[in-house]
């Protein structure tokens, strides 16, 4: 689509473009974003975003907020939604894609409690209409700027974890989600960076500590003391530091990084919390830490 005269966006401007898997929760990640003020648009052909675009900086003097959510459902929305986000590249129209997903089996489980088939299943089932989804958006999940994943949240969750994403104020460029897991529990979808902290001594097998958490003192001061697990951390965050102004060039602004030890009970949680702690030092990085399967065991 041509635009006479290309939207000319500032950085006090906000454009995001919502998509990814259907059932992952993008019409809660956009009531999130009205609820703080923007302007949302859902289900939005491709072809008329540019255009929205326009109007919005025409016809605003201040600045304004969009979200567009996009079903990408067939190859020609795909292929719509490809060439127009490459004009709005050719055009300087900066934008931020955030492909929201969810894990297989959650998503057969969301559908089925919804009653309702897959879009894509046709007459098949609905773990076709998926994989065929999956496959199609796989580009878009690859290229995207921010990446959710759904998997173990509930709509209050995923409010929260939008508000983080979009609410910055301030000089604030990045965001890192610090998270400990249990590889028993499987691994996060969206991972950047993932450690495996199975090398450090188990409190589980100490009697005293068993009860306890990685939130506890007892248990932190017994994993960040033995032996290897403080040059570990060190080398750790030294190699995360190395990233962020790559991050930065590449217009990536949030990125996860997961710490896993057998349960997600003790080491990880410990070990992830004291990562945390040492780049939330850094001024322009927003730190959000969270326990994925704390309390399961």
């Amino acid at each position: 689509m041509q635009i006479e005269q290309p939207a000319e966006v500032t950085q006090k401007n906000t454009i995001v473009v919502m998509t990814g898997m259907s059932g992952a929760g993008r019409t809660t990640a956009g009531h999130a974003l009205e609820d703080m003020g923007w302007y949302v648009v859902d289900n939005l052909p491709p072809q008329m975003l540019q255009t929205l675009v326009d109007v919005m900086s025409r016809s605003r003097s201040q600045e304004f907020r969009i979200a567009v959510g996009v079903n990408v459902r067939s190859e020609q929305v795909l292929d719509d939604l490809t060439s127009t986000l490459a004009q709005m590249d050719t055009d300087g129209i900066e934008y931020q894609l955030l492909f929201i997903d969810c894990d297989d089996a959650t998503l057969v489980r969301r559908f089925e409690q919804g009653r309702r088939p897959h879009p894509l299943q046709g007459s098949g089932r609905i773990v076709d209409g998926i994989e065929a989804e999956r496959a199609l958006t796989a580009g878009l999940r690859e290229r995207a700027d921010f990446t959710l994943d759904t998997t173990t949240m509930n709509v209050h969750d995923l409010s929260r974890s939008v508000h983080h994403l979009f609410n910055e104020q301030g000089p604030v460029v990045l965001t890192l989600n610090v998270i400990s897991f249990g590889f028993k529990y499987g691994v996060p979808m969206d991972a950047n960076f993932m450690a495996d902290v199975r090398f450090v001594p188990n409190p589980h097998w100490v009697p005293e500590l068993r009860p306890l958490t990685g939130q506890d003192s007892e248990v932190s001061e017994y994993v960040l003391g033995a032996e290897g697990t403080a040059t570990f951390v060190d080398h750790y965050v030294a190699a995360l530091e190395s990233v962020f102004d790559g991050y930065r060039r590449e217009r990536k602004h949030y990125a996860t990084i997961a710490i896993g030890c057998t349960g997600g009970k003790h080491r990880s949680v410990a070990i992830a919390t004291e990562v945390a702690r040492r780049l939330d030092e850094h001024p322009h990085l927003k730190v959000v830490l969270s326990h994925r399967d704390l309390g399961r065991e």
